[in-house]
């Protein structure tokens, strides 16, 4: 009875740890957000080794290792000028923005 107790005890404590990791990870889902100025055709792209798929007219990407300004200009050489780009819920200042936009195909 003392084993089965402890065994529950341990899987309980084990769920409560990990739970916030699990919603960490699903919370990382849209982490990036990029606009394109012209209507979609792809429904997902690559840049590098970033996988961004399209909802309502804006590619969204989980979090990545290279810095935001050189995602954004990723981006836009994989599907032109952008109306917005943000990082982590940080909107692109107009400057920011402009800068990432010369870089466009």
């Amino acid at each position: 009875m003392i084993r089965s107790t402890a065994l529950v005890a341990a899987a309980i404590a084990t769920a409560a740890l990990l739970s916030p990791i699990a919603a960490n990870a699903q919370g990382q889902a849209g982490f990036y957000a990029a606009t394109p100025a012209t209507q979609p055709t792809n429904a997902t792209i690559i840049t590098n080794a970033t996988l961004w798929t399209l909802h309502d007219a804006t590619y969204t990407a989980n979090r990545a290792p290279e810095r935001p300004n050189i995602l954004c200009e990723l981006v836009v050489k994989r599907v032109g000028k952008l109306t917005s780009f943000s990082a982590g819920g940080q909107a692109f200042d107009d400057a920011a923005l402009a800068k990432c936009n010369a870089r466009a195909k």
